[in-house]
């Protein structure tokens, strides 16, 4: 039986409660909506931070929140992309503010549930670095991170994630013509220091847009 734990504070003893039925179908959901895009948040937190640490933090508290709310979510839209904006989120109040403070969130009533989750991200014996690093070869990875931090994220939110110029309007908060501009100009920039690189795999950049 699923079991909820919590910590009595006077004694320090765990209690253990069954979970209602609506809980354990919210988990159900939670883990078919949310758990097929925790390596695309990690990888999203690490372009964020720069950082392994906070980026696992970050992806943490933003899975601990899209839980809380997640009766909120409306189903059949792109959970992906409301994950992204949480994260993107609690990323500006967290980071960017220099607030080391965590959400208030219930953090007691899902942490087995999140660190279930979370450990079944992919093989241990990977380290979160490579994992990311493996998705592009050597040369476009450098001059990605060579980019201005606006254009990179557009790029990634675009051509890595396969995100839609109105969803990631929504999560960098911009117009959708700023969008496509950083789209356009980040491209361009890349375009020119992967020139070598196009040639050397077989690619034509003869006119390209």
């Amino acid at each position: 039986m699923n079991t909820l734990e919590s910590s009595d504070k006077k004694t320090g003893k765990v209690k253990t409660a069954p979970l209602s039925r609506e809980e354990q179908q919210k988990q159900l959901e939670f883990q078919q909506e949310a758990i097929a895009h925790i390596n695309s948040l990690y990888n999203y937190a690490l372009h964020l931070t720069m950082n392994q640490d906070d980026a696992e933090d970050l992806v943490q508290e933003t899975y601990l929140k899209a839980y809380k709310f997640f009766n909120s979510f409306e189903r059949g839209t792109n959970c992906k992309a409301w994950l992204f904006k949480i994260l993107k989120n609690n990323y500006i109040n967290r980071f960017r503010k220099n607030s080391r403070e965590p959400g208030k969130v219930d953090y007691d009533l899902i942490k087995d549930f999140y660190h279930s989750i979370k450990d079944s991200r992919r093989d241990t014996t990977e380290t979160d670095s490579d994992y990311f690093h493996s998705l592009l070869h050597e040369e476009v990875y450098q001059a990605l991170q060579s980019l201005p931090e606006e254009f990179r994220e557009v790029i990634q939110l675009c051509d890595i994630e396969g995100f839609t110029y109105e969803e990631i309007a929504n999560m960098v908060e911009s117009p959708i013509g700023t969008v496509r501009s950083r789209l356009y100009r980040g491209r361009k920039l890349l375009r020119g220091q992967l020139e070598e690189y196009a040639k050397k795999y077989g690619f034509n950049t003869d006119n390209a847009d």
